[in-house]
């Protein structure tokens, strides 16, 4: 049996999806040549070094130990704290943050990948980074001076980590209803008061102290979301030197019993006329968490994408050692790697997952040239195709590396199983994939009368041109899969938005963000095709048999979607 600890992070892929697959050094350009792709590389090479020696390992114990509430206290996991303090003194929280927050200011395609390596070695670890990154992010967006100087510093250098307290039992995904209360006190703090569920990372001791950014209603407040605000609730109070002062009013009053990510405290808060401060405007809580919540929302399609490479790998190892049977025309004492099916599972894997890291690259670059180059509307359409199609897929592929173990792989000994059991919560938070959904087709889709979704398309078109000209039989039956693709999501574009925003739009929301998630997977193969034939890369016939699989297996299904979308709601 493969060594369960062992992780190999995809450094080549990014390397061509920095310097070949889209035609342009992305880092070079998302930087004015102040980073190449060649640094950007020797970034994930030494990051994925930290996650395969020091992450990797504890993933499994992780797993199997979890964390725990024992006398008051939230407990670890051996060795997690120290994995904590090496990530920390190697600068990878820095590294994470943007310049504006006082971080090094790396390009977001850089630190997409950064986050895949760490979501991949240790999924239940790298929430907490997933977190503090969000928490910063918000911070900077809207904080006061006067939170930015006490809070973002020691965020940003890892002293401290951040949390999102968002939902309530009553609330569920409608924030409007949350009931914890804010009321404002006389030297301009506030007393935080209510129950807050389902809390990442909500106490530990790997930190000095915990930053809570905590969603409330004030008095006299308008009904629903509008009434609601944002506030900075640290775990520890922070004196006007910036030291730690006495303990918040924030109390752990349980963990929750989890299907997987057991090594991350998922916790029910109590807060008790905590002290708050506001940040941002009041009654704009939701404009100032959703900040936290889009880069979290991209943040779960990179995790489904470093979750699924690891479930991957271990099913390549297993099936690369395993003998069992003979293999049709092969030789005595081949592996199952050989079977046709385990190879259709091996490469439908791969080259989705493939897709999906691409995915993440184009998501990050786009970011990356808003500003520049106009592409945010793009970039915000993407968010919640990336989100909902990745993790979705994520399930399904995590899945295919169980079935490869065959009966071993039910068992939780091998530890592939985990992978499975830790992807089942991405479709759920941060949105679930209906969610999601709505969210395209209602505030992006329909509200700018498909204009990004056709921006979108033609951008396909062009991919679809090159290849047609590459004059390579495997460039000519992308093209024409893509084509017949491409045909078919914009029927169902068309059909959804001659229904609007009504129920029959709404009911077919999820297959439409499925079909966009799988078509912009085939647009991602298609320019690796298009690359490596222009002379890019040295794994020529690794990609394009990738690139061939995709367009049968999965681009195919594209046809299927298309039909169940200009159905509607079915009666």
């Amino acid at each position: 049996m493969p060594d369960a600890s062992v992780y190999t992070p995809p450094v080549q892929d990014y390397a061509f999806l920095y310097r070949d697959a889209f035609g342009a050094d992305l880092v070079a350009r998302a930087t004015d040549g102040a980073m190449t792709a060649d640094d950007a590389v020797d970034v994930l090479t030494a990051a994925g070094e930290f996650a395969a020696e020091v992450l990797a390992p504890l993933d499994q114990a992780g797993d199997r130990i979890g964390a725990r509430l024992v006398d008051g206290r939230t407990t670890l996991p051996d060795g997690f704290a120290e994995a904590y303090d090496a990530l920390v003194g190697a600068g990878w929280i820095t590294a994470g943050a943007a310049a504006s927050a006082g971080g090094d200011g790396l390009p977001v395609l850089v630190q997409n990948g950064l986050s895949e390596i760490w979501n991949a070695a240790n999924m239940a670890f790298a929430l907490n980074v997933l977190l503090t990154s969000g928490a910063i992010h918000a911070l900077d967006a809207v904080a006061s001076p006067e939170l930015r100087e006490t809070y973002l510093a020691p965020l940003v250098e890892g002293r401290w980590t951040g949390t999102m307290n968002l939902t309530e039992p009553q609330a569920g995904t409608d924030l409007g209803a949350i009931r914890t209360m804010a009321t404002p006190n006389d030297d301009g703090t506030w007393s935080i008061s209510g129950q807050k569920i389902f809390i990442t990372w909500g106490d530990h001791e790997l930190a000095e102290n915990i930053v809570h950014l905590v969603l409330a209603r004030t008095p006299d407040a308008p009904e629903g979301a509008k009434g609601i605000s944002l506030f900075v609730v640290p775990r520890t109070l922070v004196n006007d030197d910036g030291s730690l002062g006495e303990r918040n009013r924030v109390q752990t009053a349980s963990l929750e019993h989890k299907l997987g990510i057991h090594a991350s405290p998922t916790c029910v808060l109590v807060y008790e006329n905590a002290t708050g401060y506001l940040a941002g405007e009041l009654h704009g809580g939701l404009a100032g968490m959703f900040v936290m919540m889009n880069a979290a929302r991209a943040g779960m399609g990179l995790q489904a994408t470093g979750v699924a490479e690891r479930a991957y790998q271990r099913a390549h190892a297993y099936a690369q050692e395993r003998l069992q049977g003979p293999v049709l025309d092969r030789p005595a004492g081949t592996t199952i790697a050989e079977h046709p099916d385990v190879r259709r599972l091996l490469l439908s894997m791969s080259s989705e997952i493939y897709a999906m890291r691409a995915m993440g690259v184009l998501l990050g670059d786009l970011f990356d040239r808003a500003e520049a180059d106009g592409t945010l509307a793009l970039a915000e359409f993407l968010v919640p195709i990336f989100k909902g199609w990745a993790t979705e897929e994520a399930l399904r592929l995590t899945s295919d590396a169980i079935q490869v173990h065959g009966g071993a792989g039910f068992i939780e000994e091998t530890g592939v199983a985990q992978h499975y059991r830790d992807a089942r919560i991405m479709p759920i938070y941060e949105g679930t994939t209906a969610i999601q959904s709505n969210d395209l087709i209602g505030r992006k889709l329909i509200r700018d009368g498909g204009a990004t979704a056709s921006a979108l398309f033609s951008l396909v078109d062009e991919n679809i041109a090159a290849l047609r000209a590459a004059g390579h039989p495997v460039a000519a039956r992308a093209a024409e899969r893509l084509t017949r693709a491409l045909g078919a999501a914009r029927r169902a574009t068309d059909a959804l938005l001659a229904f609007g925003a009504t129920r029959d739009a709404y009911a077919v929301s999820v297959p439409y963000l499925m079909l966009l998630g799988t078509l912009v997977g085939g647009w991602m193969h298609g320019l690796a095709v298009t690359a490596v034939l222009a002379g890019a890369d040295t794994h020529r016939d690794q990609r394009l048999t990738a690139a061939d699989f995709y367009g049968v297996h999965h681009l195919s299904r594209v046809a299927g979607l298309a039909e169940t979308v200009q159905a509607g709601e079915i009666a």
